[in-house]
């Protein structure tokens, strides 16, 4: 009997080696979280691997752009034009903006893992195992999984050593950072990544267990050392266009991957104090009888809502809407709690919104100031119902 094979695998890995072969420019386009850089890294060293050119990186700036494809990045990728664009931890809710790529010259394959929104964009190929007519039985892997599993189809029987051992790692860190279930496929990914990690060869991840001041005050066993890794490579910081972490991990020297660490612990120690600080502001403010914990601020960093939603939401074990205020808009973060959908429940209020999407316990959203107050009352009425 012939294996189920996850929806797409095989027209993806040849679509990329026929671009290979034809030198088409090919844009490798990434979320910023440490899953869509992982994933976004594996894509361009499977390219390279086989003797082909990353004509371009593309992580959109989630403050300035928003999340997901935007038109923003089709307008400045524009010049690259007829090209491949293959979209990594992102695009499953872009419809429009999968319609503007390819009217303006980009074949599109989309490689994403978040909820399905009532069908799927018109991209040329589409991996999600979520989506409509896909058999394969797990559901949950990271986008760095599905990326893994493309690698795999994509090289065949010379997807051995080095190379697999280079992507197992990160397809492992991408599992564990974005909390996917540690069940069946992602239990095979983790044991043989972290396997991998320990005899690394990636100056950015060596980098790690060479760097003294790194685990000072810090239990010397594996799992303490795996989540503080984490905890630091999940710095979203853009630098020149490009995650920090994205930096780190493809850098080929080991001084330069100490030095950004140590860096990265600065930011990590400020981080951690405006969490801290936003968190003790929310506690003083909440309604601690209302079902859910539904607050924003201007001031508030963007990429550290997700972590603060987080912590309300283990602190209170209920929903939490937390958001930034921008211009005439907010962005924001959700985290739920077990038997609560936080897609499903914001499908409900979607003409609210801009654009939603994400996993049931961890999602995003961007909306119209002058719709959040019904919003909230949209929430609040519908989970009452649940």
């Amino acid at each position: 009997m012939e294996e189920t094979k996850i929806k797409n695998l095989a027209a993806a890995a040849k679509r990329i080696k026929t671009a290979i072969g034809a030198g088409e420019n090919i844009i490798v386009y990434g979320d910023t979280d440490l899953d869509g850089v992982c994933a976004a890294i594996m894509i361009g060293e499977m390219i390279k691997n086989a003797g082909g050119k990353t004509a371009a990186y593309y992580f959109p700036d989630r403050e300035k752009e928003g999340y997901g494809i935007t038109k923003t990045a089709l307008e400045k990728l524009a010049r690259l034009a007829p090209a491949l664009l293959v979209a990594v931890d992102l695009g499953i809710g872009n419809f429009e903006e999968v319609k503007l790529a390819r009217r303006a010259g980009f074949s599109v394959i989309i490689v994403d893992h978040h909820e399905i929104l009532g069908g799927v964009p018109e991209a040329d190929i589409v991996i999600d195992p979520k989506q409509p007519g896909d058999d394969y039985p797990f559901k949950f892997l990271a986008a760095s999984g599905l990326v893994f599993k493309l690698a795999e189809e994509f090289f065949g029987a010379d997807f051995c050593g080095n190379l697999r051992q280079s992507f197992a790692e990160m397809a492992a860190l991408a599992t564990i950072a974005d909390m996917m279930p540690r069940q069946d496929d992602n239990i095979e990914i983790i044991n043989e990544g972290l396997a991998a990690l320990k005899r690394s060869f990636r100056p950015g991840l060596r980098a790690f267990f060479d760097t003294d001041a790194f685990f000072e005050n810090d239990s010397r066993n594996f799992k303490s050392r795996l989540n503080k890794i984490i905890a630091v490579l999940n710095v979203r910081d853009i630098r020149n266009g490009l995650p920090a972490a994205f930096d780190l991990l493809t850098t080929d020297s080991l001084e330069k991957s100490k030095k950004l660490i140590r860096e990265f612990l600065e930011i990590n120690k400020l981080r951690r104090e405006k969490i801290n600080a936003a968190v003790a502001e929310i506690e003083t403010q909440i309604d601690k009888s209302a079902p859910l914990i539904f607050c924003g601020r201007r001031d508030w960093d963007l990429n550290l809502l997700g972590t603060i939603a987080s912590i309300l939401a283990i602190n209170h074990n209920k929903p939490v809407f937390v958001y930034k205020i921008l211009n005439g808009q907010v962005q924001g973060a959700a985290r739920s709690i077990d038997g609560v959908d936080s897609v499903a429940l914001m499908k409900k209020c979607s003409e609210l919104l801009i654009t939603f999407g994400g996993h049931p316990k961890a999602s995003g959203f961007r909306a119209k100031t002058e719709n959040l107050e019904e919003f909230k009352e949209c929430l609040t009425k519908n989970l009452d119902k649940s």
